[in-house]
């Protein structure tokens, strides 16, 4: 069965990342609650999806740039005062609702992986009891394979984008994926098929999807098999699938 990851906590009904939404899709039969972390100044772990505050906050810079102290001072538009939620805040809920946490590792403003981002995360899972039901997702491969080293994860995502996938095909992926330990690829929905699926497969890699957010796009990922699919819009995920 395809399982269902409500992608920022389902951004098309709540605002995204937010702690109101994750306890809106928790609440649902969703198997997954997907969410995007960034690193303080001091290294604690936020949920918010742009390494800059300016497009969900009140505020504006680099997430980078302010302490947690700052940070949790910070308001989320359309929320109604809520903060941005820490990594241990969403990890708690999700093990409460008794869910898998699809646990996305960014980059910081200039494209550079945060160093030591891997071990602030695990700290964090660890103390949530959550290592063992968190699958960790990444652009960056020294991130997956970094994690890979460190052990004890439900699965390890490597995720591409359209044009790096175009361009190396399903040969290449495969051996990224092999390369950094990863057992899964991510991808945009609109870049899979029944043959890029099929190759990949045919390795032994899962394969999942983002970008599945009306029914044409959910359907086509139910359609094509996938391990998981991240959407916007949970209930109609759900709606289809069921």
């Amino acid at each position: 069965m395809t399982e269902i990851a409500s992608h920022r906590g389902g951004a098309i009904l709540w605002p995204e990342n937010s702690l109101p939404a994750f306890r809106q899709a928790l609440a649902l039969p969703a198997e997954q609650l997907e969410l995007d972390v960034h690193l303080s100044a001091e290294g604690a772990v936020l949920v918010i999806h742009d390494a800059t505050l300016d497009r969900t906050t009140d505020a504006q810079g680099p997430v980078r740039a302010r302490s947690l102290a700052a940070l949790r001072a910070v308001r989320l538009k359309g929320t109604a005062g809520s903060g941005l939620p820490t990594l241990a805040e969403a990890a708690a809920l999700t093990r409460e609702a008794g869910k898998v946490l699809r646990l996305e590792l960014k980059a910081d403003a200039e494209g550079r992986p945060y160093p030591g981002i891997v071990p602030a995360c695990l700290a964090v899972l660890d103390g949530a009891a959550m290592r063992g039901r968190t699958v960790l997702m990444s652009f960056e491969s020294r991130t997956v394979a970094e994690a890979a080293t460190a052990g004890g994860l439900l699965r390890l995502v490597l995720l591409l984008e359209a044009r790096p996938w175009r361009g190396m095909g399903p040969e290449g992926a495969i051996a990224l994926c092999r390369a950094c330990r990863a057992a899964e690829l991510g991808l945009p929905i609109g870049e899979l098929d029944a043959v890029s699926v099929g190759a990949l497969r045919a390795t032994g890699l899962g394969v999942s999807a983002w970008g599945c957010n009306d029914e044409a796009t959910i359907r086509q990922g139910l359609k094509l098999g996938l391990d998981a699919i991240a959407t916007d819009d949970p209930p109609l995920a759900l709606h289809l699938r069921g």
